[in-house]
């Protein structure tokens, strides 16, 4: 009777999604944002933490956690650099003193090709939107690595400074509703 239950165990815990935690410190997170004339800023924030939620290789759900108090800008030194980090983390864009985290909330992954197409909702500044990009997961050892690109349409999320969609004559200082972040996500 033993036997029969440890194997009924066994079978009915293959069948559920593990979760596998994210290691923050092997993960990254950079990102891009752009003037609509001219230059733009390129930096990094750290991940927090959450899980990938795999069955046998597949991607079924996660969460992904992300830090905004780290927020740092790369392509900056000095004086500009902690001015800009400093604007970025202000109530003009992610007001991270009010909302230190921003999460992504897996809904679905469907296998296209070799990519991934991942829908789920993204959260910043308390405000939730569905967003869709490709993505792809590799198995390295007993870790998995999810990595991809997504660009986002900031003022979705109320991070409206600077755009022309909300302001008039701001000329070359008006700065591009969307942002690009590259992430590599890693497993423990």
């Amino acid at each position: 009777m033993k036997s029969i239950t440890l194997t009924l165990v066994a079978v009915l815990f293959s069948l559920v999604s593990f979760g596998q935690k994210i290691s923050a410190d092997n993960s990254k997170v950079e990102w891009t944002g752009h003037k609509v004339v001219g230059s733009t800023h390129t930096g990094t924030v750290a991940v927090k933490g959450g899980e990938l939620k795999i069955k046998k290789g597949a991607l079924k759900g996660g969460e992904i956690e992300i830090d905004l108090t780290s927020l740092s800008s790369t392509d900056l030194e000095g004086e500009w650099k902690q001015k800009l980090d400093g604007h970025l983390k202000s109530g003009d864009f992610f007001d991270v003193e009010k909302y230190p985290t921003a999460k992504f909330v897996l809904k679905s992954a469907t296998k296209d090709g070799d990519k991934l197409k991942l829908t789920g909702d993204m959260t910043i500044k308390g405000v939730s939107q569905e967003v869709a990009f490709d993505a792809s997961l590799k198995e390295e050892g007993k870790k998995y690595v999810l990595e991809g690109a997504i660009e986002i349409d900031r003022t979705k999320f109320g991070l409206k400074y600077g755009s022309d969609s909300f302001f008039d004559n701001l000329g070359d200082k008006a700065i591009s509703n969307n942002f690009d972040i590259n992430f590599k996500v890693t497993t423990l």
